[in-house]
């Protein structure tokens, strides 16, 4: 592995890289002590995929395509206790997954050890991490469990994104659950040219595109898509903000209403983030999805 600082680094939790559910039915019906106990029979017995698997082993086969650079890097994030870690390390050697840094707290929460490792996108099956993490200021989401059909690595990394709360800031979408559409479309109309405020993923799309920006440019590997309940009568700052960031984003799409998941299955997303339930639960049905908490309120 290349000692250069890496463009992307994803923290993942092991149950959102690997299919846990069975251990986490019995940490959460029977207690530490049995889970534990479990771990240690089966230590030699290999993780099956989860929801976040593909994605991170088609982040991490970009490497290949810079010999002398390494543009991704992936750290393992788990409350467990190393003790009964070596069950998930057999599992990353035997997927050939390049993973080689890992945080085990042992009960602690995980928000404090992003910045140490310099995470850019947090991703877990834990609602407290994830919000732990949001509120600290990085871009995290809760996967939801999906069942994939294809069991091969992505030839084209597709992430789509949700605009407001998630891309944007909650301001404009703070305005619309408050007062309605009427005032929602009055007041994107008046602020139609000044940039929206970035949201917990901006800093991600933005290290995306240096990403893309990277390699080889007739490979196309990864293509981005914002997916927004806007319809196109409040369009404009989207663009322009979009525009002001730099960031050319491949598909958009404005929905006016329309449920997301059938354009998500046209797009063919490998993961995509949202901030509504409404939006993710049928979305979940049909590609991996994650759900991005808001802030919370702090008096």
């Amino acid at each position: 592995m290349s000692d250069s600082a890496p463009s992307l680094v994803i923290g993942i939790s092991s149950r959102a890289l690997f299919n846990l559910s069975k251990e986490n039915e019995i940490f959460e019906k029977e207690g530490a002590e049995v889970y534990k106990q479990y771990q240690l029979q089966n230590e030699d017995v290999l993780l099956d995929r989860g929801t976040g698997f593909h994605l991170v082993e088609s982040l991490l086969k970009l490497n290949s395509y810079l010999p002398n650079q390494q543009l991704v890097d992936v750290v393992i994030m788990s409350r467990n206790s190393s003790e009964i870690s070596l069950r998930l390390f057999h599992s990353i050697s035997h997927y050939n997954l390049d993973i080689t840094r890992a945080v085990f707290t042992t009960g602690a929460p995980l928000a404090p050890y992003l910045r140490a490792f310099n995470v850019d996108l947090f991703l877990s099956a834990h609602l407290e991490d994830v919000q732990g993490a949001i509120d600290a200021g990085f871009a995290s989401a809760m996967i939801f469990p999906f069942h994939s059909k294809s069991q091969s690595p992505l030839h084209q990394i597709r992430i789509a994104f949700d605009g407001d709360a998630v891309l944007f800031s909650e301001e404009s979408e703070t305005i619309f659950q408050n007062e309605g559409m009427d005032s929602f479309i009055e007041h994107e109309r008046k602020n139609a040219k000044t940039p929206l405020p970035k949201g917990p993923f901006a800093p991600f799309l933005h290290k995306l595109a240096i990403v893309q920006s990277l390699l080889p440019q007739d490979t196309d590997l990864i293509r981005t898509a914002l997916i927004t309940a806007r319809d196109s009568k409040v369009h404009e700052r989207v663009i322009r903000t979009l525009r002001s960031w730099n960031i050319i984003v491949n598909e958009t799409f404005f929905m006016g209403g329309l449920s997301k998941a059938n354009v998500l299955e046209a797009f063919g997303a490998h993961i995509f983030f949202d901030d509504q339930l409404s939006h993710i639960e049928p979305a979940s049905k049909i590609v991996p999805t994650a759900l991005v908490p808001h802030p919370s309120k702090r008096i």
